[in-house]
């Protein structure tokens, strides 16, 4: 990235816990609501953080949550639909596929599922799909962020999607990822992940806002192919820095990626120590809302962002394991000015993004 500021100019979500972002923070004020299991196969099932519950088929549902956050993101202003729309996915449109017959499922081509969601929100503009794994939606960001800051554009809309499907949960089931109870990230306990459901709407702009897109980095290390690589993490980390001109000491809160992995959170634990000393106060929001994988850069941010606004904290609820030598932080720190949130995926993606409070 180059040239002028991006500033995040509106957002909106739906996840397990509401289907707006008030709701979903009002929620999580009140302890959150628990994962309820999804049957991949006869006697196999696994907790999965779901959507509320919505009439209609899987094509009905992905228009009307679709329409919904982008309308939050737009809320106060008109919605401009000429400029560029990113749809960061990473099962795309595999749902549809579990719950459509043959001669009614889209063809196959990658750009099927961004067709979808634009034609859902009538949008008339150039329409990109990223769908590199959980990074998907930072990526989206940082690439949404390049066009405006390359002055191609005013403003991006940014939709991260992930919508529940057998097929993922019974993949994550099969190598063994996923816990049978819940997520605790860097928990004491901590017996792998859980899956859950979200789509969130960034929309960018460069008009000032409070938010600001300071920078970010996107990182590929393949030699982990389905964890975390530590000297990625220090190398997305020290990229984003740079790129924001700032030090490790001037960041004040890091949205960690942890998940509830054992081998993956101790990698991340001791990769960020090895960045900064000391660690700023960390937070996580997967025990609240799942992994939502590529939709997971963009609704942890509109969580985090919509938790800071209305003063709600989330709490971990499990002890850590102190053998990690790090805390959660149990409230928003005292001078909140810089936060760096962390991605990693599967391929050895890792994406990280620099969000200044300009308040």
């Amino acid at each position: 990235m180059s040239g002028g500021s991006v500033y995040l100019a509106g957002m909106g979500l739906a996840c397990t816990l509401g289907n707006d972002l008030p709701t979903a923070v009002a929620a999580l004020a009140r302890g959150g609501v628990r994962p309820v299991p999804v049957a991949v196969s006869e006697g196999v099932q696994w907790p999965v953080h779901m959507l509320p519950p919505q009439e209609g088929d899987w094509k009905q549902r992905l228009e009307r949550v679709v329409r919904s956050v982008a309308a939050q993101a737009y809320e106060g202003t008109a919605a401009a639909r000429s400029g560029p729309l990113f749809v960061a996915s990473s099962s795309l449109d595999i749902g549809g596929m579990e719950h459509t017959v043959q001669d009614l499922r889209l063809g196959g081509d990658l750009q099927d599922f961004a067709g979808l969601v634009a034609a859902a929100l009538d949008w008339r503009g150039p329409v990109f799909t990223i769908s590199t794994a959980c990074t998907s939606a930072l990526n989206a960001v940082l690439a949404g962020c390049d066009l405006i800051r390359s002055g191609q554009a005013d403003e991006a809309l940014v939709i991260g999607a992930e919508l529940g499907n057998r097929f993922t949960v019974a993949g994550f089931g099969a190598m063994q990822l996923l816990s049978s109870d819940g997520a605790q990230p860097f928990g004491a306990g901590r017996n792998g992940l859980v899956l859950g459901e979200a789509v969130a709407a960034l929309r960018l702009g460069s008009r000032a806002a409070r938010w600001r897109i300071a920078g970010g980095a996107n990182v590929v290390d393949g030699r982990n192919p389905s964890g975390t690589e530590a000297s990625a993490v220090l190398a997305m980390c020290h990229q984003a820095l740079a790129q924001s001109g700032l030090r490790p000491q001037d960041i004040d809160l890091i949205k960690v990626q942890a998940a509830g992995s054992p081998a993956n959170d101790a990698i991340e634990a001791l990769a960020l120590k090895q960045v900064f000393d000391p660690l700023p106060p960390l937070v996580s929001l997967k025990s609240a809302i799942g992994h939502t994988l590529g939709a997971s850069g963009a609704a942890e941010l509109a969580l985090l962002v919509g938790c800071i606004e209305a003063g709600v904290w989330p709490s971990a609820g499990y002890a850590i394991d102190d053998e990690l030598g790090i805390a959660l932080s149990t409230q928003a720190p005292a001078v909140l000015r810089n936060i760096l949130l962390n991605v990693v995926g599967f391929g050895g993606g890792h994406a990280s993004l620099v969000l200044e409070d300009g308040r």
